[in-house]
């Protein structure tokens, strides 16, 4: 039923928890392949993709949005596709309703040119932490645009019609949402858990990229001209 496409560098640890979230969806089922595509890790990313029994990939020194590419075209088992950042750890029995949106698009008229998203929660406590999955959840309702590290799930027909990932630097995702539109792009109960919230840049930084790309999302930018604003 889904093929789940997972783009990493550096990325043991995080890997290691979001497979693991994989594992009762492989077990029912619902998950034919895990294919990771790896941009060049220097530390045990492959060892721990091996061990899960995941396609190994390896593209060193290529963007995200051409590993995420990559990955669905290498992919084969899966009639829908879902693309995980390696910091995303799917809540507990998220599959079930990944498996009740896929019957559905099955059922429903054009039901296979829609995607989905899961919804974002941060692991990390604070008020700055509760105030970007607020405005994750704007963006998310009001534009259809959900962020990269609340997965993906799109049918490989509609990913293909769209023109997949296309080869950005970043903000990929968006990209992909706006092509995607608003009323096509559906939101599971299901949490996706981030660790991404209070690392790397500080709270400020994170929180006015935040913003930029929720207002680009509202001006309908160009993915590439809001490369610039979000530096």
């Amino acid at each position: 039923m889904i093929s789940v496409i997972i783009s990493t560098k550096n990325s043991e640890t995080d890997l290691v928890h979001a497979l693991a979230a994989l594992v009762p969806a492989a077990a029912e089922g619902v998950i034919r392949e895990v294919i990771v595509v790896d941009g060049g890790s220097s530390d045990n990313t492959e060892r721990v993709a091996d061990a899960a029994g995941c396609t190994w990939i390896s593209r060193p020194g290529s963007l995200r949005s051409e590993r995420l590419s990559q990955g669905a075209a290498e992919s084969s088992r899966g009639e829908w596709l879902l693309f995980l950042q390696p910091d995303t750890l799917l809540e507990s029995g998220w599959y079930h309703e990944a498996q009740a949106f896929v019957e559905r698009a099955a059922r429903a008229r054009n039901g296979v040119r829609t995607a989905a998203s899961f919804r974002l929660r941060y692991e990390a406590f604070g008020l700055s932490s509760r105030v970007f999955e607020t405005v994750a959840a704007l963006r998310s309702q009001l534009l259809g645009m959900p962020y990269g590290n609340q997965g993906l799930l799109i049918s490989r027909q509609f990913y293909s019609t769209i023109g997949g990932h296309r080869p950005l630097p970043e903000m990929e995702d968006l990209d992909i949402a706006k092509r995607i539109g608003r009323t096509r792009m559906a939101f599971l109960r299901a949490a996706a858990v981030s660790s991404g919230a209070g690392e790397g840049d500080g709270s400020t930084s994170r929180l006015r990229q935040s913003l930029a790309r929720f207002c680009v999302g509202m001006l309908r930018i160009p993915a590439s001209v809001a490369l610039k604003l979000h530096g």
